[in-house]
């Protein structure tokens, strides 16, 4: 039987476009989740930051602080055979309180010591940072957006009540990718020592968060380059975009969380926050801030951050 002209036309443009699919689908993986420099980002409106909170994150005394502290170095041989690397500093004056954070895209561990410097001088804290996955002196060729870094957080957590003992008072505190992160966490079986987890600029799910970036950075659809992706960070990285869903976590969630975002965040939009909220099935409190883009509540709002995130604590850690 032979095969029309017409219908030969018709599968080559498919094969064409298939091809071209596949190679959109790699060109963004590579773009964003493969480890690598980030051009990208650079120039993009949504992470221009004010001028107030730069000086908070570049000028602030909390780099001096974590350069002079004695950290001990802790290491991680993770499911998939990555090490990783991680930063423990023990209070001044003996507790069984630590926090554990997270950091954010393309970071690494010591950013979170703006949150840090706080935890450990005026709430007295043990302290905990480590780098994830693909990120800083930690192994890993891709970024993990939270799915396979959920389960380095429970082994790190193991590892904290080991160093701690096991009357340890754990708070999991996550700043976007890290926010994500402990956010899909917090939907697994946490050790009963886990007691809260801090969420600040977090997104509801890998998929939504893509989704709203590629409209917004390049003014095209999801559909069918989004997808296509997912499939390829499936082979490549062994997690799609479907499954990493924090969103979905937090429906299963039986911690306390508390949320903070920046309201004028257009890098990941409030209103993840607000549905992360909503769909919390455990105890769960939410605070917005004015004038405030990605990441920038604490730097910009720093007593009113303090404020609710020690009475939070004091309600569900110091009991």
């Amino acid at each position: 039987m032979k095969i029309g002209k017409g219908l030969k036309i018709m599968i080559a443009l498919i094969a064409i476009l298939l091809c071209i699919d596949l190679f959109a689908g790699n060109y963004f993986y590579n773009l964003a989740i493969k480890r690598e420099q980030k051009t990208f980002l650079q120039g993009n409106e949504d992470l221009e930051v004010s001028a107030s909170a730069m000086n908070v994150f570049t000028k602030g005394g909390w780099r001096d602080w974590v350069a002079s502290q004695s950290f001990e170095g802790w290491q991680l041989q993770t499911f998939d055979d990555l090490t990783l690397k991680g930063y423990y500093l023990p209070a001044t004056t003996d507790t069984n309180k630590t926090v554990i954070f997270g950091h954010g895209y393309l970071g690494k561990a010591t950013d979170m010591g703006l949150y840090a410097q706080y935890y450990y001088e005026e709430l007295g804290y043990n302290i905990f940072l480590f780098d994830m996955r693909g990120h800083g002196k930690s192994e890993g060729d891709y970024f993990g957006f939270g799915w396979h870094d959920r389960l380095d957080v429970l082994d790190w957590i193991d590892q904290v009540i080991e160093r701690v003992g096991t009357n340890a008072e754990i708070v999991l505190h996550g700043l976007s990718m890290g926010a994500g992160t402990m956010l899909m966490a917090s939907g697994e079986e946490l050790p009963p020592q886990v007691q809260a987890v801090i969420a600040d600029s977090g997104y509801t799910n890998v998929y939504d968060l893509f989704q709203y970036q590629m409209n917004r950075m390049y003014n095209i659809p999801a559909f069918p380059v989004l997808p296509t992706t997912s499939m390829v960070s499936n082979i490549r990285a062994n997690y799609s975009f479907y499954e990493a869903s924090a969103i979905d976590q937090v429906k299963k969630a039986k911690v306390p969380i508390l949320y903070f975002h920046g309201k004028e965040d257009t890098f990941v939009p409030s209103r993840m926050a607000n549905e992360l909220y909503e769909e919390t099935n455990s105890h769960a409190e939410i605070f917005l801030y004015d004038d405030a883009g990605h990441g920038e509540a604490y730097a910009l709002h720093k007593e009113k951050y303090q404020t609710r995130l020690a009475d939070f604590l004091t309600r569900f850690i110091d009991k």
